[in-house]
């Protein structure tokens, strides 16, 4: 390849609707509770996820703490590297919450 083929090479358009499939599996595999849009460890909402309308994105509210009433981060994916991003930081949090329990 060349430097006018890579100028050229652009990656494929956001399918925020594949990512949300591809989301959530990730999130059950981490033992994470599936209820409607929202996911639960302990009986405990820990994060929501919603499409964007009009907009090729994903909504993201994510716990700042394991609670019964949670304050709220909001968080946007719409990228593929922002996927993998949010899906570190769900590890992270995850790791946390297990510690201070």
């Amino acid at each position: 390849m060349d430097a006018d083929e890579l100028a050229d090479f652009s990656p494929p358009p956001f399918d925020a609707e594949q990512t949300l499939v591809q989301l959530k599996r990730a999130l059950r595999d981490l033992k994470l509770g599936e209820r409607g849009q929202a996911f639960e460890l302990r009986g405990k909402a820990v994060l929501q996820l919603q499409l964007e309308r009009g907009a090729p994105a994903i909504s993201v509210r994510l716990a700042r703490k394991l609670a019964l009433a949670p304050e709220w981060d909001k968080l946007r994916v719409s990228s593929a590297a922002e996927q993998r991003k949010f899906v570190d930081e769900i590890k992270k949090r995850l790791a946390r919450w297990e510690q201070d329990e």
